[in-house]
């Protein structure tokens, strides 16, 4: 049985838990991390040496690292479906996932921990200021792509959209001011009408 290791509230454990449930997976899931602990331990360290969630293992295989584990998912249960037949799709539906570490995820972390996890009388708004603009920048660009098209790589759900989505759910629940963005709106809509997506994304920020 596939065993996935991390606390649902993480948002890259969310993308795991998503993954395997758009796949229709069985599987035990974990709890570790935050408040649960457990990753400074022997036996979580064997296996994942940077103490961080998620970690799958899969019939004695390991692995780490969410968006990859999305990618063995998807490739291994979801071949023509989640992950792409053609190389030219499937490379174009990995751009994006990287994209998503590259330009969505280091402004993203500055405003949650600013404005989620740190008092209002603890912040840096400077920073925040700085990853709101930033993160706006890159999401402006998505939303542009998304302009003809239903989804990340076109009018299919795909691999692609499941490390977008889970952190377009928590820009959209922010306290701040956001643009409009109409094509992306209506993609995380068209998200939100997804069972699994509503089970694992759509969770208070905490």
């Amino acid at each position: 049985m596939l065993r996935i290791w991390g606390r649902a509230t993480s948002i890259n454990v969310q993308k795991v838990l998503w993954c395997s449930d758009e796949l229709a997976l069985r599987y035990e899931q974990i709890d570790v991390g935050g408040e649960f602990g457990g990753l400074d331990t022997p036996r979580y360290l064997a296996m994942n040496p940077n103490a961080r969630i998620p970690t799958i293992e899969d019939d004695g295989f390991v692995l780490w690292e969410a968006n990859t584990i999305v990618r063995y998912l998807s490739a291994k249960h979801g071949s023509g479906s989640l992950s792409p037949s053609s190389l030219a799709a499937r490379s174009d539906a990995e751009r994006w996932m990287d994209w998503q570490i590259c330009h969505i995820l280091p402004g993203m972390i500055t405003l949650f921990f600013g404005l989620i996890r740190t008092p209002a009388e603890q912040r840096d708004t400077g920073a925040i200021e700085a990853a709101l603009q930033r993160t706006e920048d890159a999401w402006r660009i998505l939303d542009t792509h998304l302009a003809h098209r239903d989804f990340v790589c076109g009018s299919s759900f795909s691999m692609a959209d499941i490390p977008l989505g889970a952190f377009a759910y928590r820009w959209s629940m922010l306290p701040i001011d956001r643009p409009s963005f109409p094509h992306f709106k209506a993609w995380l809509e068209r998200l939100k009408q997804r069972p699994a997506y509503q089970r694992r994304v759509m969770l208070p920020l905490r």
